[in-house]
């Protein structure tokens, strides 16, 4: 690592390292193992979640709002990357693109959902490479005049429904193309917003619709090593607040019976819900798990991520468990903000709240839970939270030639002077 020099960061991690030392904790080994650890950034943040697609669609049918004016979204996919490339550019480490579909570029061509193909994805993969990142994917079940009644993949219109099964299908391709072109597995991942707003006289039925569909999706058998299927629940939605047809249970036995990744997303849960401990119980049925790592603020389930309570407990949970098996990505969308800024924030949170969890005295914890001194246990982990976890993080970003604490902040502002205020 070709760090610049710091003597003042450099000092404060000596002395951190030494303080953590006394501990148990090896401050260079949780640096390296937090290296390997990627965040897939939602392209869908940088626009308010408008997409390119030249049907003319907008997201007024698709139950999802991004509130705020903010100047300088972006305009079109150029604008975009440009902004990711800004953002990754203050993010240590090495990190992944999570594009849906409706990101597609058709060279201003009508191109229906259901007929996407690789060759739309191929500008994105190409940036991607030029970033030596990895790519996620989703198909866009929302936004969409067959979309508009809040039914798709469990539709009781037959003709509708394998619309969208078709663009499932489409969508694993493309996803596979991309772990192809990568050479990095592509998660796809698929949530739908099947729902009513009101109570149902029949939930069995839409679930049973919503399981063919997502069979017929299946069917086709692609390898692991290009991409890696995973199912979505939410608690309620906007237009389907009394019965989401797609809830955790219905996606947690899909995905144990049908051995594939189960999505968490952090706000798809009651608000006095968390996902941190679902994550080892999951881990013992499901081949891996991808969390959408989000926060939640009543009903709304979208802000950015902060170093909150519940995103440590999360971290925790990912740092005790094999980490080839989760996946992290970043779900939310706020235009009240600086949108680069946002993507900014979150991933930072999201990494400092893993070195937490890295640095913690995991070894002495465990002696004295074994030992059944909970006294013990108890005390130290409220002791460790006051260790100079800053200090390391400091040293983090010095070392991967990002700037160190909120030095960030002062880039994104020349950004906004000198691009996105121009849009």
């Amino acid at each position: 690592m070709n760090a610049k020099k710091s003597p003042c960061i450099e000092k404060a991690y000596a002395a951190a390292r030494a303080q953590y030392a006394e501990l148990g904790v090896n401050t260079d080994r949780a640096l390296k193992q937090l290296a390997g650890i990627p965040i897939s950034l939602h392209c869908w943040q940088g626009d308010d979640v408008g997409g390119f697609e030249a049907t003319g669609a907008g997201i007024a049918d698709g139950g999802l709002q991004a509130t705020g004016n903010y100047p300088g979204k972006a305009r079109n996919a150029d604008e975009l990357r440009a902004d990711l490339e800004q953002a990754l550019a203050l993010i240590p480490g090495r990190h992944r693109l999570n594009l849906h579909s409706i990101y597609a570029e058709t060279n201003g061509k009508k191109v229906e959902r259901n007929e996407l193909e690789a060759k739309h994805f191929h500008r994105w993969m190409d940036w991607c490479k030029s970033q030596k990142i990895g790519m996620d994917f989703n198909p866009s079940f929302f936004a969409h005049r067959k979309a508009s009644d809040g039914f798709t993949l469990s539709h009781p219109d037959k003709k509708i429904r394998n619309f969208w099964i078709e663009h499932a299908i489409a969508c694993r391709r493309i996803g596979a193309a991309a772990g192809r072109a990568l050479g990095s597995p592509c998660v796809t991942n698929i949530w739908v917003p099947d729902g009513y707003k009101d109570t149902p006289a029949d939930r069995q039925a839409p679930r049973e619709r919503l399981a063919e569909s997502l069979d017929a999706i299946l069917a086709n058998k692609i390898s692991p090593k290009w991409n890696l299927d995973a199912v979505e629940s939410k608690l309620f939605g906007i237009g389907s607040e009394s019965y989401v047809t797609g809830s955790h249970e219905f996606y947690m036995g899909y995905a144990v019976k049908n051995q594939i990744l189960l999505c968490l997303d952090a706000g798809h849960f009651h608000p006095t819900e968390t996902i941190s401990d679902k994550i080892s119980a999951l881990l013992l049925f499901v081949p891996g798990l991808l969390l959408h790592v989000s926060r939640g603020v009543r009903w709304d389930s979208d802000h950015v991520v902060v170093l909150s309570d519940e995103l440590r407990a999360v971290a925790q949970e990912i740092a005790a468990s094999d980490l080839s098996r989760i996946h992290i990505g970043l779900d939310y969308f706020d235009a009240s903000i600086n949108r680069v800024a946002a993507w900014v924030i979150g991933a930072r949170s999201m990494q400092k709240a893993l070195m937490a969890a890295m640095l913690q005295p995991t070894a002495m914890l465990k002696a004295a839970e074994k030992q059944g001194d909970f006294t013990s246990r108890l005390a130290w982990q409220e002791e460790s939270k006051t260790l100079p976890l800053g200090a390391v993080w400091d040293y983090y970003c010095l070392t991967r030639n990002t700037p160190a604490g909120g030095a960030w902040l002062a880039e994104v502002k020349t950004y906004e002077r000198n691009v996105l205020s121009k849009r």
